[in-house]
């Protein structure tokens, strides 16, 4: 799977992406997300609340329930702002 990061998220965990290999127990959007946070206090802080994070799956917004397969592309990003 390719996890793609943006803005402060990029920031906060150190990286613009990564490949991972997806853990067989996550199959949704939620337990990505869950997973992440388990991988060290620099993801756990970016990612603990996730009313501030989008994700998208395959470039389409996903929600919570959205599945996940090993190779897709996941991108996390805060909501986006006009102006």
């Amino acid at each position: 799977m390719k996890l793609l990061y943006f803005a402060w998220l990029k920031q906060k965990i150190g990286k613009d992406g990564e490949e991972i290999a997806l853990p067989a127990d996550v199959t949704d959007v939620a337990g990505l997300v869950s997973w992440l946070k388990g991988r060290g206090d620099a993801c756990a802080d970016a990612l603990k609340d996730e009313g501030l994070i989008r994700v998208a799956v395959n470039q389409a917004y996903a929600k919570p329930n959205t599945a996940v397969t090993d190779g897709d592309e996941v991108a996390l990003f805060p909501p986006v702002t006009g102006g």
